[in-house]
């Protein structure tokens, strides 16, 4: 089987980080300068490392797992100058919907998982002065580690959109708040790209003010079309080739009856100036939505990356499960036009206690290379799979 005749695989973004990392990560938060200094040199071998596993269990487009970072949306504060840390303030990042329908559940869960084990507080973010980027040097160290790992070519590099980053006191408007960020943004967007790597930008926030914050449609549908203006500003000259959306529900595991359908969404998703299109499609509340793409017209040259192995389960899927999901998708835009994914992160938090055990995430890597391999050996007639 040819290189192209096949369903290629990748996931979105954030793996487990090694113990000695983690350490320095914590002690960087705790005002270590030290750490900080150590930490310019110590991500590098931890990304070679972890690219050489991605390799190794099959992910054929990989990343730098965000070795690097505190998390996919607090590492910001690293990187914009305007921004400051305010525990107690309004968060851009909630679920408050379920946390109030199954109480007893959160209770429990945020002692023992997604907070639990963190090696610092994610604490809400404001806006208190006008944006600037000033991350430069460790973007330059994400970007130089990782293109000493693997050809940029065969990589992505997730990067915040700007939707998520932070809750604005500055700015005279929302909309001029997150064009701001956009600006600022654009300078990290711009250097993955020039870097050679494809750019992945992460946007759960989009589906979070359908499925939690209690919004008239209206609102909503202000706020929806705000977000992917504020992208499309963020991302303008960019080619649109050399970008991956992607969005999803939330980063735990959770009851998830909140939820907004993808069909709520998929216009606002199709309207990024992006190529590829990840979103979940393993975990038990969207599995069903492949049928969306029925009615739905993927415009020319896009591809989905739906997810077909879940980062909120323990549960190893099956590749004959994982291959049928694939073959659902092509079968409906073409299996040109599909790559195997991940729902979500599994470490979008920097944590000692991942929710999915790192053993038990390289097993889901394996079983969807597996998969996909099977799914492209029936898929690409007169092709045997590799």
């Amino acid at each position: 089987m040819s290189d192209e005749a096949r369903i290629r695989t990748t996931h979105v973004g954030s793996l487990p980080r090694p113990e000695a990392l983690l350490d320095l990560l914590a002690a960087r938060q705790r005002g270590d300068a030290v750490a900080g200094e150590v930490l310019e040199t110590a991500t590098r071998d931890p990304v070679a490392g972890i690219v050489a596993a991605q390799r190794e269990h099959g992910i054929d487009v990989v990343t730098d797992g965000e070795m690097g970072k505190l998390g996919f949306f607090s590492y910001v504060t690293e990187r914009l100058g305007g921004l400051e840390r305010r525990p107690g303030a309004e968060t851009v990042y909630s679920f408050a919907a379920e946390q109030e329908a199954f109480p007893e559940y959160y209770e429990q869960y945020f002692a023992q998982a997604m907070m639990g084990g963190t090696v610092g507080a994610v604490e809400p973010v404001v806006c208190t002065g006008p944006l600037v980027y000033r991350g430069e040097q460790a973007l330059r160290r994400d970007l130089d580690n990782l293109a000493a790992a693997v050809d940029p070519a065969g990589a992505f590099v997730p990067s915040i959109a700007p939707s998520g980053v932070g809750v604005n006191e500055y700015y005279g408007s929302e909309e001029e708040y997150f064009f701001a960020v956009a600006d600022a943004m654009s300078v990290e967007y711009r250097a993955i790209v020039d870097a050679g790597f494809t750019l992945q930008v992460d946007d759960p926030f989009l589906t979070e003010i359908y499925s939690f914050h209690g919004y008239d449609e209206a609102t909503r549908t202000r706020r929806g079309r705000m977000y992917v203006e504020a992208v499309n500003h963020a991302l303008r000259g960019i080619p649109a080739e050399k970008v991956r959306f992607h969005t999803c529900y939330s980063i735990n595991e959770g009851p998830r009856v909140f939820d907004v359908p993808l069909a709520d969404v998929i216009d606002l998703v199709l309207a990024v100036d992006a190529r590829y299109h990840s979103f979940e499609a393993a975990n038990a509340r969207h599995e069903h939505e492949y049928h969306l793409w029925e009615t739905v017209a993927l415009p020319e040259d896009n591809v989905l990356i739906p997810g077909v192995i879940t980062h909120a389960s323990n549960i190893v899927e099956h590749p004959e499960l994982i291959a049928e999901r694939l073959e659902r998708f092509a079968r409906l835009v073409g299996p040109e036009r599909v790559m195997a994914g991940a729902d979500c992160g599994f470490s979008s938090q920097a944590t000692y206690r991942p929710e999915v055990h790192p053993t038990v995430m390289w097993a889901k890597f394996d079983a969807m290379a597996q998969g996909a391999r099977l799914a492209s050996s029936r898929l690409f007639s007169g092709s045997a799979a590799r």
